[in-house]
Protein backbone atom coordinates (compact mmCIF):
# COMPACT_ATOMS: atom_id res chain seq x y z
CA UNK A 1 0.00 0.00 0.00
CA UNK A 2 1.20 3.52 -0.78
CA UNK A 3 1.93 5.77 2.15
CA UNK A 4 -1.21 7.48 3.43
CA UNK A 5 -1.16 11.25 2.76
CA UNK A 6 -0.58 13.06 6.05
CA UNK A 7 -3.76 15.11 5.85
CA UNK A 8 -5.82 11.97 5.29
CA UNK A 9 -4.63 10.75 8.68
CA UNK A 10 -7.15 13.16 10.19
CA UNK A 11 -9.97 11.08 8.71
CA UNK A 12 -8.34 7.83 9.82
CA UNK A 13 -8.22 9.07 13.43
CA UNK A 14 -11.99 8.74 13.51
CA UNK A 15 -12.87 6.15 10.87
CA UNK A 16 -11.40 2.79 9.90
CA UNK A 17 -12.14 -0.26 7.78
CA UNK A 18 -11.88 1.53 4.47
CA UNK A 19 -11.11 -0.46 1.35
CA UNK A 20 -8.06 0.36 -0.75
CA UNK A 21 -10.38 2.00 -3.27
CA UNK A 22 -12.01 4.20 -0.65
CA UNK A 23 -8.63 5.28 0.70
CA UNK A 24 -7.46 6.13 -2.81
CA UNK A 25 -10.65 8.11 -3.46
CA UNK A 26 -10.31 10.13 -0.27
CA UNK A 27 -6.61 10.70 -0.91
CA UNK A 28 -7.26 12.01 -4.43
CA UNK A 29 -9.63 14.76 -3.31
CA UNK A 30 -7.06 17.34 -2.27
CA UNK A 31 -5.19 17.56 -5.58
CA UNK A 32 -8.44 17.48 -7.57
CA UNK A 33 -10.06 20.28 -5.59
CA UNK A 34 -6.92 22.41 -5.61
CA UNK A 35 -6.70 22.08 -9.39
CA UNK A 36 -10.37 22.83 -10.01
CA UNK A 37 -10.58 25.56 -7.39
CA UNK A 38 -7.94 27.53 -9.27
CA UNK A 39 -10.36 27.63 -12.22
CA UNK A 40 -13.80 27.67 -10.58
CA UNK A 41 -14.00 28.84 -6.97
CA UNK A 42 -16.13 26.25 -5.16
CA UNK A 43 -14.20 26.29 -1.88
CA UNK A 44 -13.03 29.36 0.02
CA UNK A 45 -9.39 30.08 -0.83
CA UNK A 46 -8.51 30.20 2.87
CA UNK A 47 -10.12 26.78 3.43
CA UNK A 48 -8.58 24.81 0.57
CA UNK A 49 -5.56 23.82 2.68
CA UNK A 50 -7.95 22.57 5.36
CA UNK A 51 -9.99 20.48 2.95
CA UNK A 52 -9.91 17.29 5.01
CA UNK A 53 -10.92 19.01 8.24
CA UNK A 54 -13.40 21.67 7.11
CA UNK A 55 -15.01 19.80 4.23
CA UNK A 56 -14.35 16.06 4.23
CA UNK A 57 -14.44 15.36 7.98
CA UNK A 58 -17.26 17.88 8.42
CA UNK A 59 -19.27 15.98 5.80
CA UNK A 60 -18.47 12.65 7.44
CA UNK A 61 -19.98 13.78 10.73
CA UNK A 62 -23.21 12.54 9.14
CA UNK A 63 -21.64 9.09 8.70
CA UNK A 64 -20.47 9.19 12.31
CA UNK A 65 -24.04 9.78 13.45
CA UNK A 66 -26.27 7.87 11.03
CA UNK A 67 -26.31 4.70 8.98
CA UNK A 68 -27.87 4.00 5.59
CA UNK A 69 -28.25 0.49 4.29
CA UNK A 70 -27.35 -0.59 0.73
CA UNK A 71 -29.89 0.66 -1.79
CA UNK A 72 -30.96 3.74 0.17
CA UNK A 73 -31.34 6.89 -1.95
CA UNK A 74 -30.04 10.20 -0.61
CA UNK A 75 -30.43 13.70 -2.07
CA UNK A 76 -27.66 16.24 -1.43
CA UNK A 77 -29.55 19.51 -1.76
CA UNK A 78 -27.42 22.47 -2.82
CA UNK A 79 -24.29 20.35 -3.02
CA UNK A 80 -22.02 23.24 -4.04
CA UNK A 81 -18.60 21.70 -4.61
CA UNK A 82 -19.88 18.25 -3.67
CA UNK A 83 -20.20 18.43 0.11
CA UNK A 84 -21.43 16.51 1.97
CA UNK A 85 -22.39 14.26 -0.94
CA UNK A 86 -19.02 13.16 -2.32
CA UNK A 87 -17.40 12.16 1.00
CA UNK A 88 -20.61 10.37 2.00
CA UNK A 89 -20.75 8.54 -1.33
CA UNK A 90 -17.18 7.33 -0.81
CA UNK A 91 -18.05 6.24 2.74
CA UNK A 92 -21.28 4.45 1.69
CA UNK A 93 -20.41 2.86 -1.70
CA UNK A 94 -23.66 0.86 -1.84
CA UNK A 95 -25.92 3.84 -1.16
CA UNK A 96 -27.19 5.96 -4.07
CA UNK A 97 -26.51 9.70 -3.89
CA UNK A 98 -28.11 12.37 -6.09
CA UNK A 99 -26.27 15.71 -5.92
CA UNK A 100 -28.32 18.73 -6.96
CA UNK A 101 -27.38 22.39 -7.29
CA UNK A 102 -28.79 25.40 -9.11
CA UNK A 103 -25.33 26.65 -10.18
CA UNK A 104 -24.07 24.79 -13.22
CA UNK A 105 -20.39 25.67 -12.91
CA UNK A 106 -20.25 24.09 -9.46
CA UNK A 107 -21.69 20.87 -10.84
CA UNK A 108 -19.01 20.94 -13.54
CA UNK A 109 -16.44 20.57 -10.75
CA UNK A 110 -18.52 17.91 -8.99
CA UNK A 111 -18.88 15.88 -12.20
CA UNK A 112 -15.14 16.11 -12.85
CA UNK A 113 -14.25 14.93 -9.34
CA UNK A 114 -16.77 12.06 -9.54
CA UNK A 115 -15.29 10.92 -12.86
CA UNK A 116 -11.69 11.27 -11.68
CA UNK A 117 -12.18 9.04 -8.64
CA UNK A 118 -14.53 6.65 -10.46
CA UNK A 119 -17.42 7.15 -8.05
CA UNK A 120 -20.18 4.89 -9.39
CA UNK A 121 -22.98 5.58 -6.90
CA UNK A 122 -23.51 9.28 -7.64
CA UNK A 123 -25.71 11.16 -10.10
CA UNK A 124 -25.98 14.95 -10.45
CA UNK A 125 -28.68 17.36 -11.53
CA UNK A 126 -28.61 21.06 -12.36
CA UNK A 127 -31.83 22.11 -10.65
CA UNK A 128 -33.47 23.81 -7.71
CA UNK A 129 -35.17 21.79 -5.00
CA UNK A 130 -38.59 23.09 -6.00
CA UNK A 131 -38.08 21.81 -9.55
CA UNK A 132 -37.35 18.18 -8.66
CA UNK A 133 -40.36 16.15 -9.76
CA UNK A 134 -41.46 12.53 -9.55
CA UNK A 135 -38.61 11.49 -7.27
CA UNK A 136 -38.54 10.54 -3.61
CA UNK A 137 -35.54 9.91 -1.40
CA UNK A 138 -34.90 8.13 1.90
CA UNK A 139 -33.20 11.26 3.22
CA UNK A 140 -32.08 14.74 2.20
CA UNK A 141 -28.67 16.02 3.34
CA UNK A 142 -27.48 19.60 3.13
CA UNK A 143 -24.70 21.83 4.38
CA UNK A 144 -25.15 25.54 5.14
CA UNK A 145 -27.46 26.11 2.17
CA UNK A 146 -30.44 27.96 3.67
CA UNK A 147 -32.35 28.51 6.92
CA UNK A 148 -33.89 25.37 8.42
CA UNK A 149 -37.40 26.62 7.64
CA UNK A 150 -36.63 26.76 3.91
CA UNK A 151 -34.67 23.51 3.90
CA UNK A 152 -37.53 21.64 5.49
CA UNK A 153 -40.11 23.20 3.17
CA UNK A 154 -38.08 22.15 0.13
CA UNK A 155 -37.13 18.74 1.46
CA UNK A 156 -40.33 17.39 2.98
CA UNK A 157 -42.12 16.73 -0.36
CA UNK A 158 -39.04 14.82 -1.60
CA UNK A 159 -38.73 12.39 1.32
CA UNK A 160 -40.30 8.93 1.32
CA UNK A 161 -42.78 8.33 4.11
CA UNK A 162 -41.52 4.78 4.51
CA UNK A 163 -37.88 3.84 4.02
CA UNK A 164 -36.64 0.52 2.68
CA UNK A 165 -35.66 -0.66 6.15
CA UNK A 166 -36.40 0.40 9.68
CA UNK A 167 -32.75 1.13 10.46
CA UNK A 168 -32.33 3.55 7.57
CA UNK A 169 -32.40 7.15 8.79
CA UNK A 170 -34.91 9.24 6.89
CA UNK A 171 -35.88 12.89 6.94
CA UNK A 172 -33.65 15.95 6.63
CA UNK A 173 -30.07 15.85 7.89
CA UNK A 174 -28.30 19.20 7.71
CA UNK A 175 -24.98 20.64 8.86
CA UNK A 176 -25.08 24.09 10.44
CA UNK A 177 -23.03 26.41 12.63
CA UNK A 178 -23.45 29.16 15.17
CA UNK A 179 -26.38 30.02 17.45
CA UNK A 180 -29.34 28.13 16.01
CA UNK A 181 -31.99 28.85 18.66
CA UNK A 182 -33.89 31.48 16.65
CA UNK A 183 -33.56 29.56 13.38
CA UNK A 184 -34.94 26.39 14.95
CA UNK A 185 -37.76 28.34 16.60
CA UNK A 186 -38.70 30.02 13.31
CA UNK A 187 -38.77 26.68 11.51
CA UNK A 188 -41.45 25.18 13.80
CA UNK A 189 -39.43 21.95 13.51
CA UNK A 190 -38.23 19.97 16.47
CA UNK A 191 -34.92 18.62 15.19
CA UNK A 192 -32.57 16.33 17.01
CA UNK A 193 -29.41 18.41 17.53
CA UNK A 194 -25.98 16.78 17.63
CA UNK A 195 -22.98 18.87 18.68
CA UNK A 196 -20.03 17.99 16.46
CA UNK A 197 -17.54 18.78 19.22
CA UNK A 198 -18.81 15.56 20.82
CA UNK A 199 -17.64 13.67 17.72
CA UNK A 200 -14.42 15.46 16.71
CA UNK A 201 -11.94 17.23 18.98
CA UNK A 202 -10.67 19.87 16.49
CA UNK A 203 -11.49 23.50 17.38
CA UNK A 204 -13.26 23.96 14.04
CA UNK A 205 -16.17 21.86 15.31
CA UNK A 206 -16.84 23.87 18.49
CA UNK A 207 -19.83 25.74 17.09
CA UNK A 208 -20.87 23.19 14.47
CA UNK A 209 -24.04 21.12 14.69
CA UNK A 210 -25.91 18.36 12.91
CA UNK A 211 -29.70 18.69 12.77
CA UNK A 212 -32.04 15.79 11.99
CA UNK A 213 -35.71 16.41 11.23
CA UNK A 214 -37.78 13.22 10.94
CA UNK A 215 -40.69 12.92 8.51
Amino acid sequence: MEETPQKLELILQYFGDFSQQQLAQFAALEALYKEWNSQINVISRKDIDSLYEKHVLHSLSIAASFEWIPGAEILDLGTGGGFPGIPLAIFFPEVKFHLADSIGKKLKVVDAVIAAIDLKNVTTEHTRAEEIRNRKFDAVVSRAVAPLNDLWRWSKPLIKKKTIASNTINGLVCLKGGDLAQEISDSKCRPRVIQLQDLFKEDFFKDKFLLHVSV
